[in-house]
């Protein structure tokens, strides 16, 4: 053996003469088995920013308190929106600085959801939980569209939500045009804003803007959300954020409309959940950022139908395998909507809902045609 070797032969060897390349996926072993954290606080999420979630605890006593949490790694795919209830460890304390955990979201009893637009295959999760759709639109200033109304309600039908519609701005224009499309549905509204209620209600936010409410929409409104989780939806300007803070006494910031473009500002930038003022326990308010579309692609084409209970039994006429859409032929909701089952607004309703079965129909585009073409939109 040659010298050389004699050295080797008489090294000694040690675990520093190993390399071991790290693990590329963690350097703790994986394993499914995950804690079952029995000893979880459950709390209600009021908001989401830049991933961190606030969650209020020990909900409606004298320890409740908000505390901010961090996602668990497992949870890094999960939608976790305003409404859920979620399971927190770590620092519960809710202090300066304290970080809790997030390690699970419990099972939802309802879910709102939206998609950009008509062919968007993904659905985005608005909210978790709520037992009521409150849809608010204008009178006027910005002008009311049925199209937005009759996609919230096909999206509340569709999540097992009450919808209750809110029209604010009837001191500026009648709305009996308006309510005229919706006379055939079971469909709760309360007006806001009458000639008659010259006193109102001034609800001021944190930039200053103020807005009259009538005392009557107001009171109105309280009682149908007291006990409830309830969900605003509405474009930008229609005075959401307004009613919110004259609900709630909070400070969300209000806008006012474009006098070009005739859509609202945006001053809410993420939905956040509310305790109403003097009602019972339980009852929360959930704003939500004014929207520009409210695409239906994750809702099935029967599913949109139930949402027109004034045009449905007209489909007991139409083929097997009808589609309804303005393609069918021989449909039976022309002749349904022609000798006026559905009421004056038959033909309106029977547009409307065609636009919706319709591939490909966003709101995007819906709001780039003439209007006297979309008749509705």
């Amino acid at each position: 053996m040659c010298e050389t070797g004699n050295r080797r032969g008489s090294r000694a060897w040690d675990e520093s003469d190993v390399r071991i390349r790290p693990n590329k996926k963690g350097t703790r072993p994986r394993t499914k088995n995950r804690p079952a954290y029995d000893d979880a606080v459950t709390g209600r999420i009021v908001t989401v920013d830049r991933g961190r979630y606030t969650a209020v605890v020990d909900e409606d006593t004298a320890d409740e308190r908000l505390i901010v949490a961090a996602r668990a790694r497992e949870l890094r795919r999960s939608a976790v929106v305003a409404g859920d209830l979620v399971a927190l460890v770590g620092d519960l304390s809710g202090g300066p600085d304290s970080l809790a955990r997030l390690v699970r979201v419990e099972e939802r009893r309802t879910v709102l959801r939206r998609s950009a637009d008509d062919s968007d295959p993904i659905e985005r999760v608005v909210v978790a939980n709520a037992d009521q759709l409150v849809i608010v639109v204008a009178a006027a200033n910005p002008e009311p569209r049925t199209g937005f109304i009759d996609r919230a309600l096909v999206a509340a039908y569709d999540a097992g939500i009450a919808p209750l519609l809110c029209i604010t701005k009837a001191d500026i224009r009648d709305p009996a045009e308006l309510l005229a499309n919706y006379e055939h549905l079971d469909l709760r509204v309360i007006i806001s804003g009458t000639a008659t209620d010259n006193a109102g209600i001034h609800a001021t936010s944190d930039d200053g803007a103020s807005a009259r409410l009538s005392h009557a929409a107001v009171d109105a409104l309280r009682n149908e959300l007291d006990g409830e989780v309830s969900v605003l939806l509405g474009h930008s300007g229609v005075g959401k954020s307004t009613m919110v803070n004259a609900l709630t006494g909070s400070t969300r910031a209000t806008g006012g409309v474009n006098a070009v473009t005739g859509r609202g500002r945006h001053t809410s930038s993420s939905a956040i959940a509310l305790k109403a003022a003097d009602s019972a326990p339980g009852t929360w308010i959930i704003d939500t950022p004014g929207i520009r579309s409210f695409g239906l692609a994750h809702v099935q084409p029967d599913r949109i139908l139930s949402a027109f209970p004034d045009l449905e039994p007209g489909t007991e006429r139409c083929e097997r395998g009808c589609r309804h859409d303005d393609q069918a032929v021989d449909c039976g909701l022309d002749g349904w909507v022609a000798e006026g089952s559905a009421g004056e607004s038959g033909p309106v309703r029977l547009a409307s809902l065609r636009r919706l079965l319709s591939a490909g129909m966003s709101d995007a585009r819906a709001q780039a045609m003439d209007p006297k073409e979309l008749g509705t939109q």
